[in-house]
């Protein structure tokens, strides 16, 4: 009876024992393991998410600068398109006050009318800033080609070096000598020829 009652004191131990074992495992806490893999690709796509930002945030400057040197290029070109326009306009207005002069035959002598011409074209220079001026020297048909060349030539001449002592600047003046070449009236009578023996100016903005 003594043996039944220790035995059983001894089982009921055990089971207190075992059930406190038990309990205490329960209240453990259960830690989850990291995934090494997943943790890698998270890294991988915050990397690949800031590289396209990057590369986003890099066009749109490139895209701005670009504008912004079309737009620069563009008032650049509106610039000198209106320039060139206004140098178009002022040779074009300058080429309605400038008339030829004329020579008596066979002369290169600058006659008093031809004077007052000469002195207002230099005038109208005056007032133009950069320009080019073409003097072209004419004849009559009378005479050979070879003379009315080399007459058209100390028509030109005459002409530049009047304007010269006006005051026109001799390193924007050419001559050119057309001879007979170039008659602004085909007719063979001395009013004709009184037309071709001329010189011709021809103005043009630099």
């Amino acid at each position: 009876m003594k043996r039944s009652s220790a035995w059983l004191r001894i089982m009921a131990v055990a089971f207190c024992v075992a059930l406190m074992f038990a309990t205490g495992c329960s209240k453990k806490t259960v830690t989850k393991s990291e995934d090494p893999l997943a943790k890698e690709k998270l890294a991988a796509a915050a990397k690949a998410e800031a590289e396209a930002r990057e590369i986003a945030e890099r066009r749109l400057a490139e895209e701005r600068e670009a504008q912004q040197k079309g737009t620069v290029r563009e008032l650049a070109l509106k610039r000198d398109a209106e320039a060139a326009a206004a140098a178009a306009a002022a040779a074009e207005k300058s080429r309605e006050g400038v008339k030829d002069i004329y020579f008596g035959y066979d002369t290169a002598a600058i006659e008093p009318e031809a004077r007052e011409v000469l002195k207002k074209l230099a005038d109208l220079l005056a007032g133009m800033g950069n320009y080019r001026l073409v003097i072209e020297g004419h004849c009559d048909e009378r005479g050979t080609a070879e003379y009315n060349l080399a007459l058209g030539q100390r028509r030109a001449d005459a002409a530049m070096k009047y304007l010269v002592d006006l005051g026109v600047d001799r390193g924007s003046v050419t001559t050119v000598s057309y001879g007979e070449e170039r008659p602004v009236d085909t007719g063979q009578n001395e009013e004709a020829w009184a037309r071709n023996r001329r010189a011709h100016f021809l103005v043009t903005a630099k």
